[in-house]
């Protein structure tokens, strides 16, 4: 049956009696307001893992604007029914307090990659990000964490991240996950109008199309979309645009 803990203690204790047990943990980090895409991360740690764990929690350190932050979808029983459907054995579910009872004092900072692209538009965005992913990582102890190729640019710093603090944890990448007319799956896909819905999966043709990043702007500002970037980074080219309220990050391969 699967295990739903609030508290940083329980579940590191938990954690822990399952790795004396001998059992091999994978770890799936989300905010909820889950998807097939994150579906496919918990599916993928089953395969590679005795058990699995699940973080479910809104990190508010990681958003510059309180009003994104506040309409981000909390669907918590449907996300418990999703976790445990999917086989995972642990949600980890805490408050902003478990994970931040310093108020936020202390964080963690890289200096280069994180100040472009997304952290270039949403300040202070990947020092919440890195912070809640190390402290999860502190908590939970897993031996591999899953993240999706969607989020391209949060993938590589967590990855640096675990390299540059030595940690033992193994970041797995996994393949973007996408609606059917080729839209990159994202919970704040459901926060788009039913026109928004409509004209998103441009974003994504116009990426797989190829070109220069500057005739990849103008087809997608030309298309209604307010571009935020397209740039090549890491062999990719990489994304960010705004449908009226709702902002979306895709990236394709080079």
């Amino acid at each position: 049956m699967m295990e739903v803990i609030s508290e940083a203690a329980a579940a590191r204790a938990h954690c822990a009696a399952l790795r004396r047990e001998g059992a091999t943990l994978g770890f799936v980090p989300t905010m909820g307001a889950l998807h097939a895409g994150h579906l496919s991360l918990i599916e993928r740690a089953l395969r590679e893992n005795d058990r699995v764990a699940v973080s479910i929690f809104v990190n508010p350190t990681q958003y510059d604007d309180p009003a994104d932050l506040e309409r981000y979808p909390r669907p918590f029983a449907a996300d418990l029914a999703a976790c445990e459907a999917a086989g995972a054995d642990l949600v980890f579910a805490p408050s902003p307090g478990e994970l931040y009872p310093d108020g936020y004092r202390f964080r963690v900072s890289e200096g280069e990659r994180s100040r472009e692209l997304e952290g270039a538009h949403r300040p202070g965005h990947f020092d919440g990000v890195l912070t809640v992913v190390l402290k999860l990582f502190t908590i939970i102890r897993p031996q591999r964490a899953y993240f999706g190729e969607k989020d391209w640019q949060q993938l590589r710093l967590v990855s640096d991240m675990a390299a540059a603090f030595l940690l033992d944890t193994e970041i797995v990448a996994c393949p973007t996950v996408r609606e059917a007319d080729g839209l990159a799956m994202s919970s704040r896909n459901a926060l788009l109008s039913p026109v928004e819905r409509a004209l998103a999966p441009t974003l994504a043709r116009v990426l797989a199309g190829g070109g220069s990043p500057a005739a990849m702007r103008s087809a997608l500002a030309a298309a209604g979309f307010s571009v935020d970037y397209v740039e090549h980074r890491d062999g990719r080219v990489l994304a960010a645009v705004r449908l009226g309220n709702v902002r979306l990050i895709d990236n394709v391969e080079a």
